[in-house]
């Protein structure tokens, strides 16, 4: 996929994602920043990764891991905080959830913050539905 949305560049082409800035990003988050580099560099090629691009450079990312048939999770949303506010991340969401790809498949997703944005595309809490296992530091 490469859609090319009010001068940024969409695109899943694993060979343009730029590992260190996902990497610099990641490092400062609230869900990643405990995470071992070759584990997050070994994320992005095992899963459908997805890059926003201004110009030459990356501004937003987002992963999806699934079973391609029936179930997938998406995960690692970001845009930097200079772009923020102009609507990249919802046409980021809209493009991956609206994909073929994923079409029929339940989608899940975690975020402490930005329920409001995956509302808009179907998402709906379910705090007594999913549980999950923590890895042993």
């Amino acid at each position: 996929m490469e859609v090319l949305h009010n001068g940024y560049l969409y695109s899943d082409d694993k060979a343009k994602i730029d590992r260190q800035a996902v990497l610099d990003f990641l490092a400062q988050s609230y869900w990643a920043g405990q995470r071992d580099t070759q584990r997050i560099l070994k994320s992005i090629e095992t899963s459908h990764s997805y890059g926003v691009y201004h110009g030459p450079v990356q501004i937003g990312f987002a992963r999806v891991i699934t079973d391609e048939a029936t179930f997938y999770y998406l995960c690692d949303v970001f845009v930097l905080n200079k772009y923020r506010g102009q609507g990249i991340g919802k046409k980021l969401i809209q493009l991956i959830t609206n994909s073929e790809e994923y079409a029929g498949m339940t989608g899940a997703l975690a975020t402490r913050d930005a329920h409001g944005l995956y509302e808009q595309y179907g998402f709906a809490k379910e705090p007594k539905l999913y549980m999950r296992k923590v890895p042993v530091q």
